[in-house]
């Protein structure tokens, strides 16, 4: 990919050594330093080290937030934009669900992450756009391969610490230590106070929390019809409402109200006056259905699991679930340990396969649930999801988890067109 860069003494950057030419520098990072050579020998104009190109692309001329953590990323970023657009800002986001300028969506889904070219080229539209504030996901194999150099930081946020990963980071140790590496500076902070395996430098930081006393300290709270809350921040009790369902979702909305008001220092009141604004996040606890009930949500992890589940565990639930290929083993017979003590019925089927046999992804699963009189394993998840809507009675909730608002399924190296919420549509006829 190159950027074109005006008023410079070559037309073009790039980080792939294959499109540098006479008049393209190539910008030298961690990631890309072994094709140096190759740069040369395709005649770059220049070799730039991308903390020296980083002014050209105005990243002191905006604020930027990062959000980490297992769960959790996505609709606290998501909140957060919403909070600043709805306060008057002008705002731009990067993450998982894509680059979004201004409530315009810019570019659809990518990696949580993307490359420091990348993410120094949203950065740059951001600025000419007007953004004052440029919110962006970051993700743990970000944070190892440095796809954050060069990037200050006005707020840095941990929303949690659970397993995942682990086929890249091979131990929970090491996960735990990555994340909290991104916290170890003296910049401001806004850190989980229930999160235990949180590890950070004390200097400007900031807490939210439900069980434990923090900056934000939610004093009370109701999950009947949605959610809702009050927040005391030291000598200030404010109350606020919110249309998003389940207790981890109390987390998310703490993390954005707290950013919101480091970031903007406007009276709290006026915070969470937005608060009910926000829709939530497609694909994470949406409602595709009301009668008969169906819910989907991206949930892949153990911890991720079990908060959507228990959110809905007033309800008599049939989950429908799967793990993806060539991705962390360890979690499959958790994954199967959480849907079987909160389920009623468990149909357990193919995610993102991938490369991997998806019966040995189903048997890893099953190694994790002792009692599996109330297991249906069909790897086709069409009809997996079929089964749990021709079975489901009155009042049960059919829950499919794993894949959210993906609009695809990966076998082998090809996506095929799959989006669990269109499937249940057309299953249902709504």
């Amino acid at each position: 990919m190159k950027i074109k860069l005006p008023a410079q003494g070559f037309e073009y950057v790039t980080e792939n050594s294959q499109e540098c030419d006479e008049n393209t520098a190539f910008v030298l990072t961690t990631q890309n330093e072994k094709y140096l050579q190759d740069a040369k020998e395709h005649h770059a104009h220049s070799i730039i080290n991308i903390q020296d190109i980083a002014p050209l692309f105005g990243i002191d001329q905006i604020k930027i937030i990062g959000i980490t953590g297992t769960n959790g990323k996505t609709t606290t970023a998501s909140a957060l934009y919403s909070f600043l657009l709805d306060l008057g800002y002008k705002v731009a986001m990067q993450g998982t669900r894509g680059f979004f300028m201004n409530d315009t969506v810019v570019e659809g889904k990518s990696l949580t992450t993307p490359s420091v070219l990348n993410t120094y080229k949203h950065i740059y539209q951001a600025v000419d756009a007007g953004c004052e504030f440029f919110i962006m996901e970051v993700s743990s194999h970000a944070i190892v391969q440095k796809r954050i150099e060069g990037l200050n930081f006005e707020l840095k946020i941990l929303t949690n610490i659970t397993q995942d990963h682990l086929d890249y980071h091979k131990t929970i140790e090491e996960y735990i230590a990555v994340k909290n590496s991104f916290f170890q500076d003296g910049g401001k902070k806004l850190i989980n106070k229930d999160e235990p395996r949180a590890s950070f430098e004390i200097k400007n930081t900031f807490t939210y929390g439900i069980e434990n006393p923090a900056t934000y300290k939610l004093m009370a709270y109701s999950l009947n019809e949605a959610s809702s809350g009050i927040i005391q921040h030291f000598a200030q009790i404010v109350p606020f409402s919110s249309s998003l369902h389940g207790f981890f979702n109390l987390y998310n909305l703490m993390a954005a109200i707290g950013a919101a008001h480091i970031l903007t220092k406007k009276p709290l009141e006026e915070i969470v006056d937005v608060v009910e604004n926000f829709a939530g996040v497609s694909g994470r606890m949406e409602q595709v259905s009301e009668v008969p009930n169906v819910i989907v949500d991206f949930a892949h992890t153990p911890d991720g699991m079990q908060q959507v589940l228990n959110a809905l565990k007033e309800k008599e639930l049939l989950v429908v679930f799967g793990a993806g290929g060539d991705r962390d083993r360890a979690k499959r017979p958790l994954m199967g340990r959480v849907a079987s003590s909160l389920a009623k019925k468990i149909y357990i089927t193919s995610d993102n396969p991938r490369n991997e046999d998806p019966q040995k992804i189903v048997d890893d699963i099953l190694s994790g649930i002792e009692d599996r009189s109330n297991v249906v394993v069909e790897l086709n998840r069409k009809k997996a999801i079929e089964m749990a809507l021709a079975e489901q009675e009155e009042q049960e909730v059919v829950v499919i988890l794993g894949k959210g608002d993906e609009a695809y399924q990966i076998i082998y190296d090809q996506k095929f067109p799959f989006d669990d919420r269109e499937v249940v549509r057309e299953l249902l006829k709504i």
